[in-house]
């Protein structure tokens, strides 16, 4: 709801600097979302690596969190 609030006052502050970047934000949503893929896996990586460190000790009956 912000950024639609921020395009609007940007719509009536420079319109066609507004148009540009409603034409280019799926562009721009396509260019990043590799990236934002990577960044899931990478995530996914680091969990993995956390429960395995932890394994032993949720055997011998520490809390998880």
């Amino acid at each position: 709801m912000l950024s639609f609030m921020l395009w609007l006052v940007l719509l009536f502050v420079c319109w066609p600097l507004a148009l540009l970047a409603l034409m280019l934000y799926p562009l721009i949503w396509l260019l990043t979302l590799p990236f934002r893929l990577i960044g899931i896996g990478v995530e996914g990586v680091f969990e993995l690596l956390r429960a395995i460190v932890m394994l032993p000790a949720r055997i011998l009956g520490g809390n998880p969190r």
